[in-house]
């Protein structure tokens, strides 16, 4: 069925590139970027995102790397895989997806199929794509051609949950379409697929995932803030809680990313458009939002009480990334623990090995230190799990700190009693 399919691959980020590596070992496959220094490095084998090695990107044999738009011409089969995120106003920005449906519009031919992976609110693809598609093309939809949705679950960082071991939602504008889309991905994923019964569906089910860990955080998150009251050790309620086999295994933090932080702002944007506002999901959306700065003046109290001057105090932030041992700085909220913590007259260090020093000053014009100096911050806080941080000891990080500090554990990294502060 699907032999006849010539694919491409529309933006090779954290989504695009692992599945046209994929695609690439079974079948000829180009994957398109319009960052050019994005395709030479990838070209030269290098992937800045650390999802491929260098032996992956060379077993992927049939794949080639492009950023010249007349190399897709012969294409007949598109997977859009481009990031869909939020605005300053929470608002879904769905900029890049218009991008790439022009671009597509322009290329595409009678009976050409275009799938896309970005997540979206339920009816994005076809109310928002396909109209660009139709007018660029001037071809007719489901007549001429055909869309499809499956929506990406890769998780950045995460060596065992791979794209090919992770089951697939699939959907089609038609049920012939729907079929053979759900064949094309049974190429490459082992785990297998769900066939949704429509794009919708689909689009409904990805934006939901993230929806329901969002509201699920947002919950332990404000539990946190009731035993800190209490002086009550979160982590101790939590590990006893968690005794009982059916008790959910979260733990209260940042929450920030791709996909959890912004998800959830889709939905409730299409939910107001039909009039309806969404209550239980935006209180978790604002819960997690104010956590940065609600930790940031928690170490400023707790300095405070320790005599420490805030004006011009030095803080050491170690981590700066949304998650461990990743170099994924999107929409990451240790941000907002900076900002609050400047808002004091704070000086603020950012120390993180694993974080890129030129997007960090791009995205978010933050400077990184190279190395934390030794006996002096009044403040450390823990942000992310490296494994570095732990690697280092609780002994080697109090040596950062002035004689007198504040150890700032957000993750849990280290036990309670070797601690000072703990979220």
């Amino acid at each position: 069925m699907t032999a006849k399919l010539k694919l491409a691959i529309i933006g090779l980020g954290y989504v695009g590139l692992p599945l046209a590596i994929e695609f690439g070992k079974k079948r000829s496959v180009i994957g398109f970027d319009i960052n050019k220094d994005r395709i030479q490095n990838l070209k030269n084998g290098r992937d800045h995102t650390l999802e491929a090695s260098k032996e992956d990107l060379a077993t992927s044999k049939h794949l080639i790397f492009t950023d010249n738009v007349d190399k897709l011409k012969n294409c007949n089969c598109y997977i859009v895989t481009v990031p869909t995120p939020i605005d300053q106003h929470k608002r879904p920005d769905l900029t890049p997806l218009i991008g790439a449906s022009t671009l597509i519009g322009k290329l595409l031919k009678a009976g050409d199929i275009v799938i896309y992976e970005s997540t979206v609110y339920p009816g994005a693809t076809e109310e928002d794509c396909v109209p660009i598609l139709e007018d660029y093309s001037g071809l007719k939809f489901n007549q001429d051609f055909f869309v499809g949705y499956s929506p990406e679950r890769i998780n950045p960082g995460d060596k065992e949950h791979r794209l090919t071991n992770i089951k697939k939602v699939t959907s089609g504008s038609t049920p012939e379409i729907a079929e053979l889309i759900d064949a094309l991905y049974n190429e490459i994923i082992t785990a297998g697929t769900h066939p949704a019964p429509s794009i919708k569906v689909a689009e409904a089910a990805k934006v939901i995932e993230n929806t329901q860990r969002d509201i699920n955080i947002a919950l332990i998150n404000e539990l946190a803030l009731i035993f800190n009251r209490m002086g009550i050790d979160t982590e101790a309620v939590l590990e006893a809680a968690g005794s009982k086999w059916n008790f959910l295994p979260f733990r209260p933090g940042l929450v920030g990313g791709h996909c959890i932080g912004v998800d959830p702002y889709y939905l409730t944007h299409k939910a107001q458009s039909l009039g309806y506002h969404p209550e239980i999901i935006l209180a978790g959306r604002r819960l997690n939002d104010e956590m940065g700065a609600y930790a940031a003046r928690v170490l400023v109290k707790s300095m405070i009480k320790r005599l420490i001057p805030i004006k011009g105090a030095r803080v050491l932030v170690m981590g700066l990334t949304f998650k461990e041992n990743c170099p994924d700085l999107r929409n990451t909220r240790v941000v907002d623990i900076i900002s609050e913590l400047q808002d004091y007259d704070c000086m603020v260090d950012i120390y993180d090995p694993w974080a890129n020093p030129t997007e960090a000053k791009e995205e978010y014009n933050i400077s990184l230190v190279e190395t934390p100096r030794t006996n002096t911050y009044d403040g450390i806080i823990l942000a992310v799990n490296h494994k570095q941080f732990k690697d280092m000891g609780i002994n080697k990080i109090r040596k950062l700190g002035a004689k007198n500090h504040v150890l700032y554990d957000l993750k849990y990294i280290f036990p309670a009693n070797l601690t000072d502060l703990r979220l």
